[in-house]
């Protein structure tokens, strides 16, 4: 499936977290689909339109480089990822194309489509984020109940648009990327329901490690 962006974006691909709570190592990693997250997430965002993909390692970096085939994409590390997201974020929109719109995504996602990826890249306005929206928990079935929509909780991936690239990465701290700039402007933010694609949830406990046995093929 691939798509061709009205506007040149470049997918920049965090992955640089150390997985602590699941104790399996390096996010990037964990098997899913007979490869590695890294891989599925990174050809994700390539098959979804994304014109080229940057992959921001963190923990592990020479042992995930070792372990995967990413040579279909820019491969940058970010030697300060125990700081937080916020360097990888910086890190990766520092390493995207001049010009280029960027859509962030976080490899601790597998549900995360190519499909996904292509509607926001259509729904995508010159001058705006736009991020990928899923209910909230429980709103779905309360929406459901009561015939009105669920409120959508804003999510990754989201495009950031050119002309905000230096703006947003500015304003990213901690482990925070894009959030500071979205609270303080929610009025540039359009949020694109995918909850019909993808249910925008992480991987972060070993519970949650089903997630890379439930997902259909892409």
């Amino acid at each position: 499936m691939n798509v061709t962006s009205p506007a040149s974006t470049t997918g920049v691909l965090l992955a640089g977290g150390a997985g602590t709570r699941l104790g399996l190592g390096p996010k990037a990693l964990l098997p899913y689909r007979g490869h590695t997250l890294v891989e599925v997430l990174a050809k994700t965002l390539l098959d979804g339109g994304c014109h080229e993909v940057v992959v921001v390692l963190g923990a592990g970096a020479e042992e995930v480089r070792r372990a995967t085939d990413l040579a279909k994409y820019l491969v940058v590390d970010n030697p300060e990822w125990a700081s937080g997201m916020a360097g990888s974020f910086r890190t990766g929109l520092a390493a995207a194309a001049d010009g280029h719109n960027v859509l962030v995504a976080l490899v601790d996602q597998p549900g995360v489509t190519p499909a996904v990826v292509a509607r926001l890249l259509a729904a995508h306005r010159p001058g705006r984020v736009t991020a990928a929206g899923y209910p909230e928990a429980g709103a779905a079935e309360s929406a459901f109940e009561s015939g009105h929509t669920a409120k959508l909780r804003r999510g990754h991936p989201l495009i950031i648009d050119a002309a905000l690239r230096a703006e947003v990465a500015g304003s990213a701290v901690g482990d925070a990327g894009a959030r500071r700039f979205l609270t303080a402007h929610p009025g540039l933010v359009d949020v694109v329901d995918c909850s019909d694609l993808a249910d925008g949830a992480d991987v972060d406990t070993k519970d949650q490690l089903r997630l890379l046995s439930d997902q259909p093929p892409n």
